[in-house]
């Protein structure tokens, strides 16, 4: 995977460019570890002050500091994207490498089930889930909701790469070697996906955060957590743009313009990576 990185940022331009402002968004997030205050409290500020060397990011009508009450909702939101990725890598690899490689009626028995998950219309069911869980509805658990929508298009992909893996040579002599279903599938196939996986949690990320920030906006989550869909809620509540404190929807737009555009060249160069020729004629060959 290093000389993966190591290819792409010396070849490729655009993973170069999303890198280092995906890395910028990242540190930003990160300061809020050093938050001098707690973002979730409020009118600890004078209210509706513009960008100035004591407010670098202003204050809102709510009388908060932007710069840590958005450093504290782009952290929230990243590690709300980052789990919601994760969890459904770990369903999308299981079930695309098992349906690819065991085959059968385990491959038919996955993809209905998958194809169901893809036909299913996944916001009328977050709004269903918010009344019904409104009380204890945090991050975690709207994480672990969405994961379990996150993955079936991203196992079928690897499912047709896994299809083209099991009848591979070195595949063979691992069977004929004495290695486990398991091991085939961990130390063998698994490997071969990894660039796919990288791409498709990007992807996940991008759906992930954009999905919560219309569920935020709308009021469909925790409003007094801060992440960036609620501070737009909150903005949008006051009409900010409204009664000219235009920084209060102007700086979280830029950045979570920098965070998408960011995500998305990491996701398209690593697509370009998975495909050999476009590879090449990008290293000059």
């Amino acid at each position: 995977m290093f000389a993966v990185f190591r290819d792409l940022i010396r070849y490729n331009t655009e993973f170069a460019i999303g890198l280092v402002l995906v890395g910028i968004v990242v540190i930003f997030a990160g300061l809020s570890f050093f938050s001098p205050i707690d973002p979730t409290l409020i009118y600890m500020a004078i209210p509706d002050q513009p960008p100035s060397a004591q407010y670098w990011f202003g204050t809102n009508s709510r009388g908060q500091e932007l710069f840590w009450q958005l450093s504290a909702a782009f952290k929230n939101s990243l590690i709300f994207g980052i789990t919601v990725a994760v969890l459904s890598r770990i369903i999308s690899i299981t079930v695309g490498l098992a349906a690819g490689y065991l085959g059968g009626w385990v491959d038919r028995v996955l993809m209905f089930i998958n194809d169901i998950f893809v036909s299913v219309p996944i916001f009328p069911i977050l709004v269903l889930f918010y009344f019904v869980l409104r009380n204890n509805m945090d991050s975690f658990t709207m994480a672990l909701i969405l994961a379990c929508f996150g993955w079936p298009f991203d196992a079928r992909l690897i499912r047709s790469v896994a299809l083209g893996l099991k009848h591979r040579e070195f595949t063979r002599h691992a069977v004929f070697a004495g290695m486990s279903t398991r091991k085939v599938l961990l130390e063998e196939h698994l490997p071969y996906v990894m660039p796919i996986v990288f791409s498709t949690f990007m992807n996940n990320m991008l759906w992930s955060i954009g999905m919560e920030v219309t569920l935020a906006v709308l009021g469909f989550t925790n409003i007094n957590n801060p992440t960036i869909g609620t501070v737009l809620y909150w903005a949008n509540s006051h009409s900010a743009m409204v009664v000219g404190v235009w920084w209060w929807i102007v700086i979280p737009v830029i950045l979570i313009v920098m965070t998408f555009l960011g995500l998305f060249l990491l996701a398209v160069s690593m697509n370009e990576y998975i495909d050999p020729r476009s590879r090449l004629r990008r290293m000059g060959a």
